[in-house]
């Protein structure tokens, strides 16, 4: 099917054929005339088909059908999004396609200005999309209302739930206007019990619309699975990154930490890369992102932030460096590649944690990975080892290395410097008499004595002092007549 043949506006059709867009995609040509029709749509597609697109090109079609109701100010439709970086692709296309129709997208999101963004969002936007954090944060100052969405879209619903959002989405919904007094459209990757009970509860009847669900990847990704041990993982890697040439790489690691050790690594080596996850600047992964587009970093490492929504056009090679201990996320890391009806391959190393991931990514994506066993000659051993890893702040807090505490060496090395000495063993004592001028007994032998000494210190200790008895006479004698302390003091 093609565009040309639905019921689509000039305004919006002139700039799909600028875009390119000839052809509709399974999703766009099973989802498009039902949501173009005014229906409710639950649709689902493997990442990178075109979902996007679809929802844009209906919310267009709505908002162009009628004027605008009510307050000038206020959006007409919004779009819910989990991801920072999932956001602003959506306004980019939604740019893209609805340049030509005139209506006012704002993006709002946190990790950027936020007075700029409230400001824009006060002065008035036609369609508002955002992750769900910041928009309450101004729908409870009551910076802008919902009471006029005629549309909403949620996207990667099914990430919401993994990322903790549904309670701020729940909060959102609520504050829409009714369900059939709207157009609703959810769209993900995965459609599994729990959203599809969201969208009983907040969608008007939806029509659900699968697309191969039988087959969880996208058919032009070519995977391969490589096992080495996680002292051959980097080795392997470079020899991979040599070989083949990879112009355009995405790098999925599990930790942040391991993603800026190995970024330091790769630049040692000569191979330029840059991080993204959650600790980076907001504007920062912005400039990333633009020089991996823009093919001036040829190496992108990112945590599981950015295997969501992220279209980027040429991705050569996805390289899962740790494997995913989320099944789903292994589907959506590898669709960063062949995007669109293009071609790309997902290389899997896999290490003595990471096997345990094999089976239950195998059993969910309903198909083996190919396995290759790597040759001597593609692992490099001549490589340059960067900087050791620096000292975590929680192992600071606790004193063991680093300038903000004290390790165990360098304690002892002061306590030898102050010349500390070490206390007397209970042993030495045991060595003299108990008593001066002979009425005690001598000591156990030394095997002993640490118990007998120590216990009989002990004694000693809790034992109430007796007191001394008084002279009998005016000589000055003592009672017991001779000049020695009595045998139990």
């Amino acid at each position: 099917m093609k565009f040309k043949e639905l019921q689509i506006p000039s305004e919006v059709l002139r700039a799909i054929d600028e875009a390119g867009f000839v052809d509709c995609t399974p999703i766009q040509e099973k989802a498009l005339p039902l949501a173009l029709s005014g229906k409710d749509v639950a649709g689902q597609a493997q990442t990178g088909t075109g979902k996007t697109a679809t929802f844009l090109i209906s919310l267009f079609t709505k908002l162009l059908s009628q004027q605008k109701p009510g307050d000038e100010r206020h959006p007409r439709a919004l779009i819910l999004a989990p991801t920072r970086e999932l956001v602003v692709q959506i306004e980019k296309d939604a740019q893209l396609l609805g340049k030509y129709t005139g209506f006012n997208m704002q993006a709002i999101y946190g990790g950027v200005d936020y007075m700029k963004q409230r400001d824009a969002l006060k002065a008035g936007a036609d369609i508002v999309i955002g992750t769900p954090g910041r928009l309450i944060d101004y729908l409870k100052q009551k910076v802008y209302s919902l009471k006029e969405v005629e549309a909403l879209v949620i996207d990667e619903a099914d990430r919401m739930f993994d990322m903790g959002f549904i309670s701020d989405l729940r909060f959102i919904l609520r504050r829409l206007p009714a369900y059939d007094k709207r157009q609703n459209m959810l769209f993900s990757a995965t459609l599994n019990a729990r959203v599809m009970e969201l969208a009983y509860e907040f969608m008007n009847v939806p029509v659900k619309v699968s697309v191969t669900p039988e087959q969880m990847t996208a058919e032009r990704v070519e995977q391969v699975l490589y096992h080495a041990s996680r002292k051959e993982k980097f080795p392997l890697l470079l020899g991979l990154l040599r070989k083949m040439g990879m112009e355009r790489t995405m790098i999925f690691v599990n930790t942040k930490r391991e993603c800026e050790f190995l970024m330091d690594r790769l630049n040692a080596n000569g191979f330029p890369a840059k991080v993204i996850s959650g600790d980076v600047e907001q504007r920062k992964r912005m400039k990333i992102l633009a020089d991996f587009k823009a093919g001036e970093l040829p190496i992108m490492i990112a945590t599981d932030v950015a295997s969501r929504g992220i279209h980027i056009e040429g991705v050569s090679h996805v390289i899962n460096y740790d494997l995913p201990q989320d099944c789903e996320d292994y589907v959506h890391r590898i669709g960063r590649t062949a995007r669109a009806g293009a071609e790309g391959m997902a290389i899997s190393l896999a290490d003595e944690d990471g096997a345990f991931y094999i089976e239950p990514i195998q059993e969910y994506i309903k198909q083996k990975i190919p396995v290759e066993w790597a040759e001597d000659d593609m692992f490099v051993h001549d490589y340059v080892r960067s900087k050791p890893r620096p000292p975590r702040p929680e192992d600071k807090a606790k004193g063991k290395g680093g300038r903000g505490g004290r390790d165990d060496r360098s304690r002892d090395r002061d306590k030898g410097r102050r010349g500390d000495k070490p206390k007397k063993d209970a042993t030495v004592k045991a060595e003299t008499p108990a008593g001066v001028g002979g009425g005690g007994n001598t000591a156990a032998p030394a095997e002993g004595a640490s118990e007998a000494g120590g216990e009989s210190a002990e004694k000693k200790k809790r034992r109430r002092p007796r007191k001394k008895k008084q002279p009998s006479g005016e000589g000055g004698a003592e009672a017991s007549g001779s000049g020695t302390p009595d045998s139990n003091d």
